[in-house]
């Protein structure tokens, strides 16, 4: 039986049954994006299969360096940390590669959601219900996502006896597109690529980006779902696998100064589910571009600004948004336009679709395809008309009701104010989303910079 092909309950519990393994390995997202997991043994695992399990809600309740957030509703010593149910998605179901037991056999992984009250915080769940929405509008979601993230020549170890200064990057200086590079280092590329396909999760294209260590992937189009279950899982097994090579990968929005930040773009269609037709493609429109593919860009163009926090996560995705950086700072939208915030992509019935460029690598899939796609949803509901921009988005002047806020405490309190991010998105995860960035911005403010010792500590 083929991992991918498993739909049922009674599916997975056979592959589990024949298999060699004595324990399975299961992992869900917390808020940041991490895999939270662990291994279970089989014969708890095949039960867990059938009737859940329950699992410490504290994934919910602490931040990715593990301190307890003191502002959430959700958990907190307020609820004293109960346990949480957790179901198994069958259908998740893969090898894992880089773990093989004595036999020789790979690791069976699967994806579990919160389930009960806690699936209201759960970012996949957020997302299946972004899916429904669609499906009562009669529309099938489809979604790829490409990484920027830089490689280094060090370990956890090493980066942290360093203390983050003076990294040595997997491959020196600017060549971007390098064959040279590709060539020289084609043991990894080749090793990342193989695992990609044997987790499918198959990235389309592979290269260097400019910048010392810097590459990007784009993963291959998929059902939405799908796609973040993938960007979900290529974002973690990268690093593993850069781990066990002795380097490593980063996913920072920008890890320094000197170089430019790292991108997580999406892109985003519908098809109708009925027929399967493309209804962002209109063969006798300008720009082959449909009506509801206008609405959908222009219901994005309208609440990215509100949704903010959903896009750019951390407070690290913020360094990306200033002048001059290859991101723009405000929802700008044009056509094959690669300097606004929005870009629709003409094409054939196959390929037409919108780009989000404004979102990081940093940031948590289900989360930010969960924003792309229910404001796009909210632009058809309520027949929203765009305003398109030409040329150089980044030399002119925009209106202030689509700039984007500037800080990530600017974010948390434009979505816990967004009364369109409520109704689609429920209070509960609003609450949830706008304290835990809320938090995250405070834990910045307690460190003293680099930059501010250099500035302030002599002269002021």
């Amino acid at each position: 039986m083929q991992e991918r092909s498993i739909q049922t309950i009674d599916e997975a519990i056979a592959l589990v049954e024949q298999s060699s393994l004595t324990h399975i390995k299961l992992g869900l997202s917390d808020i940041d994006g991490i895999i939270r997991g662990k291994y279970m043994r089989k014969d708890k695992f095949i039960s867990s299969l059938k009737n859940g399990f329950a699992f410490c809600d504290v994934v919910m309740g602490w931040d990715s360096n593990d301190e307890l957030y003191d502002n959430t509703t959700f958990t907190g010593w307020h609820t004293a940390y109960p346990d949480a149910q957790v179901r198994i998605d069958p259908t998740s179901c893969r090898r894992l590669p880089l773990e093989r037991n004595a036999q020789g056999e790979d690791m069976l992984f699967f994806i579990a959601d919160l389930d009960g009250p806690a699936a209201e915080v759960c970012p996949r769940r957020l997302l299946h219900r972004m899916i429904d929405r669609a499906a009562t509008m009669g529309f099938d979601a489809h979604a790829a996502l490409e990484y920027e993230f830089f490689m280094f020549d060090e370990t956890p170890d090493t980066v942290r006896e360093k203390q983050y200064r003076n990294l040595k990057s997997w491959t020196p200086g600017n060549c971007g597109y390098s064959v040279l590079r590709s060539t020289v280092h084609s043991d990894f590329y080749q090793e990342l690529l193989d695992l990609c396909e044997r987790m499918d999760m198959p990235i389309e294209s592979l290269h260097n980006e400019t910048g010392p260590g810097v590459m990007e992937a784009a993963l291959a189009v998929d059902g939405i779902s799908q796609a973040a279950d993938k960007a979900f899982l290529f974002k973690t097994f990268t690093k593993a696998l850069a781990e066990q090579q002795g380097l490593m990968a980063t996913f920072m929005a920008k890890w320094s100064h000197h170089h430019s930040g790292q991108s997580g773009h999406i892109h985003l269609s519908l098809t109708d589910r009925k027929t399967g037709a493309n209804v962002f493609h209109d063969p006798k429109a300008e720009h082959t571009m449909s009506a509801t593919l206008r609405h959908f860009a222009a219901g994005q163009q309208r609440y990215m600004p509100e949704f903010m926090a959903m896009y750019a996560q951390t407070v690290n995705s913020y360094t990306r948004l200033v002048p001059g950086y290859w991101a723009p700072l405000e929802a700008s939208l044009g056509i094959e336009n690669r300097t606004t915030a929005l870009r629709i992509i003409p094409g054939g019935p196959k390929s037409q679709r919108v780009e989000v460029r404004i979102g990081s690598a940093d940031a948590n899939p289900y989360i930010a395809l969960a924003a792309a796609l229910g404001s796009g949803l909210l632009g058809i509901e309520q027949k929203l008309e765009p305003t398109f921009t030409s040329g150089n988005a980044y030399t002119q002047a925009f209106p202030d009701d689509i700039k984007f806020p500037s800080t990530l405490w600017d974010s948390a309190q434009r979505l816990r104010r967004s009364q369109a991010a409520r109704g689609l998105f429920g209070d509960a995860f609003v609450n949830h989303m706008a304290a835990t960035r809320e938090w995250e911005e405070r834990k910045f403010r307690e460190y003293v910079t680099d930059w501010e010792l250099q500035r302030y500590f002599e002269l002021i």
